[in-house]
């Protein structure tokens, strides 16, 4: 499983509806979020799911998102292999991921955009120290992948990349696709 998908760009992570999420369903969604690649979440025999109401979806989702929270970016479907109900729609899904994992953002809109973001909400400053974001740039696609050049790399939590992830996700979508956020330090510039 892992050689193929180290060699396909989406990844389609099937899981049974009826038997809930299972922990290979948590470890097979890690490696693929690991590798970069972009993912769709297919949630299968919806048809077999009885006493279907109008929040049934919702509720899914919401377990979805507390057993494996850093798959919020993946879009979900709701299938049934042996009905067909809405199988075309990986594809037309796996396509637009695609798209989205090969976005490129000119440099001068992703620094606005940082720049925004810092200015927004200045992470916090630690022994006296604040990161200082001076530059960023995409370097690369399959997974969108961004440096910022900083300060101070030590500067920049976990929490503070999840904020920018969020902020780049608003502003350019990346839907279905992870996001690489690294940081080079930089050092200023004296006058």
């Amino acid at each position: 499983a892992i050689r193929s998908i180290r060699e396909c760009d989406v990844a389609v992570l099937v899981i049974d509806a009826t038997e809930g999420i299972s922990e290979q369903d948590k470890k097979i969604s890690s490696i693929i979020t690991e590798a970069g690649k972009g993912l769709i979440v297919a949630i299968n025999k919806w048809d077999l799911i009885e006493d279907k109401k109008s929040n049934t979806i919702n509720q899914f989702d919401k377990q979805l998102s507390n057993e494996i929270p850093f798959l919020s970016f993946a879009p979900k479907i709701y299938i049934s292999a042996v009905t067909k109900q809405r199988l075309h729609q990986i594809f037309d899904k796996a396509l637009e991921v695609y798209e989205q994992s090969t976005k490129r953002i000119p440099t001068g809109l992703l620094n606005k955009i940082i720049n925004e973001a810092y200015s927004l909400n200045p992470p916090q400053s630690i022994k006296n120290k604040r990161l200082k974001i001076m530059y960023s740039t995409q370097i690369n696609t399959q997974p969108p992948t961004f440096i910022l050049f900083a300060n101070d790399a030590e500067l920049l939590k976990d929490h503070y990349k999840r904020y920018l992830e969020n902020k780049l996700r608003e502003a350019f979508g990346f839907f279905g696709t992870p996001i690489r956020i690294s940081v080079r330090e930089r050092k200023e510039k004296k006058n």
